[in-house]
């Protein structure tokens, strides 16, 4: 006989102004399907493709239509993380953006992570 063990989930995080913004920009249905999609990363935390690096927090991105939806995490548990730390891992979404305005958008992400750390998003 196998026993399963039930494993935490990676939390996610939505900052108050990202979680704002999209309650403004999209309908009630829409919105709800984006925030869906973002916590699905809660059992995915390898979910999202890698846009840069900074100091270990790795900057990913997932997209949504024409939006991309901007959230960091810790680069070393996502590459070489068990499934313990990957269970307990702390992705924090911060910020979105269309096509258009995306490396205006991770640039500032970036500057940032460098001046303040992974917590002065809020």
């Amino acid at each position: 006989m196998k026993l399963e063990r039930d494993l935490e989930m990676a939390k996610v995080i939505i900052t108050e102004s990202l979680f704002k913004q999209i309650q403004k920009k999209f309908s009630a249905v829409e919105a709800e399907k984006i925030i869906n999609t973002i916590e699905s990363l809660e059992g995915q935390p390898k979910k999202g493709k890698l846009l840069s690096s900074v100091g270990g927090v790795v900057i990913k991105e997932l997209k949504y239509q024409k939006y991309r939806f901007y959230f960091i995490t810790d680069g070393h548990i996502i590459k070489f993380g068990s499934e313990d730390e990957l269970a307990n891992l702390l992705i924090k979404f911060v910020a979105m953006s269309e096509k258009k305005d995306q490396q205006k958008k991770i640039d500032k992400i970036k500057e940032v992570l460098k001046s303040m750390g992974f917590d002065s998003f809020k």
